[in-house]
Formats: C-alpha cells, structure tokens, sequence
C-alpha cells in the first residue's frame, strides 16, 4: 500500500510585541486556522517536487510577470521545499538519525495570502518539515522545530525576521514568547527561546484585515532594520526594550480582562513602530481607516495585514464597511 501523508500548517498574527522577536525581544501571537498551507508526500521511485500556482512561469503578457513580480516578489513553492529538505538532512546529519531509504512525491497547496504578513512561506516549511519527520520516522524536539524552519529561511534562502513566525506555526494557539539573551538555550545546536501557552478565552474580540494590492515582501521591512540594529541605531535598540515592555503590560491586561487596556497597547505598539521608520502609506492608511471606525489597530506582521480589537458586532460591521472601500478584505480569525 502506497504511503500517503497530508500535514497542514495555518498562518499567523503577530499581536504585540512585533518586530523585536529577531532582536532579543518579546512577542505574542496566535495561529489563524482561516488560512493553512497543506504538503503532500506520496511515496514513489523517485523524489519529485511538483510544482504548485506559485511556479507558474506563463503570463499573460510582459506587463502581467511586471504586475506579480512587482506585488508578490520572486516566490514559489519549490524553493522552499527544497530548502526545507536540505535543512531537514543537515539536522539528521548533525544529530546522528539515520535516514531509512524511501523517496517520495510532494506536493503543497495553500490558501494563505501572499505577501501580506501572514507567514505563508513559513507555513509551507513547518508542514512540509511535519511532512518530513512522519514520513522518515525522525523525532525533532517542539522547541527546537521553530529554529530549525528559521534556518531555512534565514540560511539558506536570506529571509529576513525572527522566530516569532515559526514558533507560533509550530506551537498553535496563543503563546507569549520570550528571545531576551537570559532565555535563549541552545538545543542540538539551534537557539530556543522561552515559550509560554496562553490560553485563547482570554483574547478580547479579534478581527484581521489585509489588503491584497499593496502586499510586499517581509524583507522590505527587515533587512533595513537589521542593518540599523547591527549599526548600533539607538532609536531601534531602545524600541525593541519598548517592544517587549508592551509584550509584559499586554500578559498582565489579558489576564486581567481589561480589554480596553489591552487595546490601547496594540495601538501603542504600532505607534512605536511607526516612529522607527518609514511605512508604506497604504499599510497606515488601514491602521487609520480601522481606528476612525472605533477599532485598535496594529501590524500583523511585515506586510501589510493588521490585526486589532474592536468593542462589539456592530462596530465590527462598521469597521468591515469601511475597510473594504478601501480594497481591504476583513475577517475575524479563527485561534
């Protein structure tokens, strides 16, 4: 009988506390099981990548391959795989597990929105390496998981971020995440923060919204912050001690129940990170449409999405009407 093993992994948001988890920081976020990526292994002769909608060469015309490159970069599914396995080969490697001898077909779909925030790439990667692990009988540590899908973003492909991204996506849920250097370990060589669950009954009403014609590479962002960081840039050095300041104020209001206060440290947070640096205008804009309908506001990730609070359903309604006129598209995410 034909081995066959499906393995999904959801998209995230970043409730407080982003950007500072690639900076010794502290983050929470939760897995928005709305939006998944799905990987495939068949078993077969020979290992074979199929490509999936995002490695589609044809175009319309030159100005189509313009238009996508110019909205969603130069990504696609196979490179991730293929980076995934690599990176999953060099930890058998390094942890002396044996490979047992079997080749597969894989295949991956994926419904999360490109470009906006959500961690979709990283998705691909931590169901794919799921995927891997079931399929080759490897057992991989939970803590050390979250690493292990960095490296294959940050290593071997050049993604920038942190591990806030694959944390959340490995754990689900909600957790509070601690990068400062006292609660860095080092697991099989790989660098573990301290993750604490949170339980999802104390998240006041969440909605998300994003914008899928003003998506934009999560590199756009980081890659100037990490050379301003590396720089000795003391407005980012002391933002990031901001950052996590939020993270600990937002632990305590959420089991305190104050939503209102909670949501004050969600715009606080992204009024922070405003005063950092230059954001796109169209991303502002939704954090400014979203606060004039009553909501907080604040970024999801580093590309465009953004998540918040809002007080009941006929605010939200309101909220929804106001920012679909502005090409937005407008959910309450499912923990």
């Amino acid at each position: 009988m034909t081995v066959e093993i499906r393995r999904k992994a959801f998209a995230r948001a970043g409730l407080i506390g982003n950007p500072s988890d690639g900076y010794n920081g502290k983050t929470i976020a939760f897995s928005v099981k709305n939006y998944c990526a799905e990987v495939m292994l068949q078993e077969s002769e020979r290992l074979q990548i199929i490509a999936t909608e995002r490695d589609d060469n044809s175009y319309a015309d030159i100005h189509a391959l313009h238009k996508d490159i110019s909205l969603h970069g130069y990504y696609g599914g196979i490179r991730l795989i293929k980076a995934t396995i690599k990176a999953f080969v060099d930890y058998c490697l390094l942890t002396g597990q044996v490979l047992k001898p079997g080749n597969f077909k894989v295949s991956v779909q994926s419904n999360i929105p490109q470009q906006v925030g959500m961690a979709g790439s990283s998705a691909i990667i931590v169901a794919m390496l799921r995927a891997l692990m079931e399929f080759y009988g490897v057992a991989i540590e939970k803590r050390v998981q979250p690493s292990l899908v960095f490296s294959v973003e940050h290593k071997e492909l050049g993604i920038g971020g942190g591990l806030q991204d694959r944390v959340i996506q490995v754990y689900e849920g909600v957790v509070a995440m601690d990068f400062s250097a006292e609660s860095i370990t080092m697991v099989d060589g790989f660098e573990a923060g301290c993750y604490t669950r949170l339980d999802k009954s104390l998240m006041p009403p969440l909605y998300m919204a994003f914008r899928p014609a003003s998506s934009e590479p999560t590199e756009v962002f980081h890659n100037n912050l990490r050379e301003r960081y590396d720089a000795g840039d003391m407005v980012i050095v002391e933002a990031m001690k901001k950052f996590a300041d939020l993270t600990d104020k937002a632990v305590a209001e959420l089991h305190r129940g104050d939503a209102q206060a909670f949501g004050g440290l969600l715009n606080a947070n992204f009024d922070l990170r405003q005063s950092m640096c230059e954001l796109n205008p169209q991303h502002v804009e939704m954090i400014s449409v979203a606060r004039s309908a009553g909501a907080t506001a604040k970024y999801a990730g580093s590309g465009g999405a953004i998540v918040g609070t809002y007080a009941d359903q006929a605010q939200f309604e309101s909220l929804k009407g106001m920012m679909e006129k502005i090409g937005c598209e407008v959910f309450k995410p499912i923990i």
